[in-house]
């Protein structure tokens, strides 16, 4: 396992998560309440036993590079690590990343390990639980150069992502990227292999997942100035290296909205989550926290994630997730709805207190971290709107959004 390097990419601008992107990037967008997005795929590698891990940074990288210190210490024996490479000028290059590939390309002096064979690369903004150890194993198996996680999707999903066609033994002999034309759509979709979501047909989607020979990494970026795996590289390479597929079958969500952010974290509230954060075998790490446990004072909480520390007093909680140190006041309901809580606790007496007042009802909305909900807002979206922007709240496909610390003044509706 030793042998493995693993690269976390740490996403772009993250402009379609505005405004949660405002003062961070995507991976670290919290989720379920006490976690962020970057522990996903942390975690995955961990408990693979790939713990020699970098994770490549450009936006907004702050509140990242802060969890990752806080939370990623290795002792002195086992060796591992999670260290940041935040994008920087050099003597060489004075640019910023211009994509995947460009943005590893510019740190392979530090991922060319003496000891690695393999560099596996990872997105820091999905969601899945997948043995990553079984990837290297069928990659390793197969004699692959490259090899591609893949993952069934149904055609109004295809548009926007990398679609191949593979040969008997997964080989992959085929691959477009983000295909717009119908007949480009049908000529890829699998035969025979059922339906998805009461689809058609279905397709075989990257997940931006790959493992690479580290030679073949190399020889790929060197000679190259390609500046993005899924839409240069990839295709370029069919038919002259040996690039494998690796199905996997199980839950994945490429967090690219607001909508599906919000979607994919009420999804957790489920009886049975879709992704499974109570698993023995494969918890998700994150940071550790000395908080006292859920306050609940005359209640009605109904499908919902309450996390430590946070304080609800007769009030009404469905499908909803209640982040660490988040106060819901009392004769509020909240439906439908993340409350990320809030960074410290506060010594009583501000205007507006943080967290949500007295007598509010929240439907289908993002409550981002230490906002400050004044008592009597209606935040429900009534009219159906899609887009918009407040001064201190923003819609996005109909989810209502009260950016961090933000304060919603009593009274408001919206």
């Amino acid at each position: 396992m030793h042998q493995v390097v693993t690269a976390i990419l740490g996403g772009g601008r993250g402009e379609r998560l505005w405004p949660l992107t405002r003062h961070r990037s995507k991976p670290a967008v919290p989720l379920g309440g006490k976690f962020r997005l970057i522990d996903v795929p942390i975690s995955n590698s961990l408990h693979a036993g790939f713990d020699r891990i970098f994770v490549l940074t450009q936006f907004n990288s702050a509140s990242l590079h802060r969890h990752i210190a806080q939370t990623y210490r290795f002792d002195v024996f086992r060796g591992g690590f999670v260290n940041i490479l935040a994008a920087e000028q050099t003597l060489e290059n004075r640019d910023w990343y211009q994509g995947t590939a460009d943005a590893v390309r510019q740190n392979l002096g530090r991922l060319n390990h003496p000891s690695a064979r393999d560099v596996l690369i990872l997105s820091g903004d999905q969601l899945y639980l997948m043995n990553l150890g079984e990837f290297l194993r069928l990659h390793r198996e197969s004699g692959a150069d490259i090899s591609v996680a893949v993952t069934p999707v149904a055609r109004s999903q295809a548009r926007g992502l990398g679609i191949m066609r593979t040969d008997g033994e997964g080989r992959i002999t085929e691959f477009v990227e983000k295909p717009k034309e119908d007949e480009v759509l049908d000529s890829l979709a699998v035969d025979g292999k059922g339906a998805v979501d009461g689809e058609g047909n279905r397709f075989l989607a990257s997940m931006g997942i790959y493992i690479f020979r580290k030679e073949v990494l190399n020889d790929l970026l060197v000679e190259t100035t390609a500046a993005d795996f899924g839409r240069e590289i990839l295709p370029e390479v069919i038919g002259r290296l040996r690039v494998q597929s690796y199905l996997y079958d199980g839950y994945w969500r490429d967090i690219g909205t607001i909508p599906a952010f919000h979607e994919a974290s009420l999804d957790l509230t489920l009886p049975l989550p879709p992704l499974n954060l109570y698993s023995p075998d494969r918890p998700i790490y994150t940071h550790a926290r000395f908080l006292p446990g859920s306050k609940i004072n005359r209640c009605q909480v109904e499908q919902s994630i309450l996390c430590e520390g946070s304080i609800l007093s007769e009030s009404r909680i469905s499908h909803s997730i209640v982040g660490i140190r988040a106060v819901i006041r009392e004769g509020t309901t909240v439906q439908r709805s993340i409350v990320m809580g809030a960074g410290f606790f506060e010594e009583p007496g501000a205007a507006v207190p943080a967290g949500i007042g007295k007598d509010c009802r929240i439907r289908n909305a993002i409550i981002d971290l230490n906002a400050r909900i004044g008592d009597g807002c209606r935040l429900l979206n009534e009219a159906g709107v899609d887009n918009a922007d407040g001064p201190a709240w923003a819609i996005r496909g109909g989810i209502i959004v009260v950016p961090r610390g933000a304060v919603v003044p009593p009274g408001t509706v919206l």
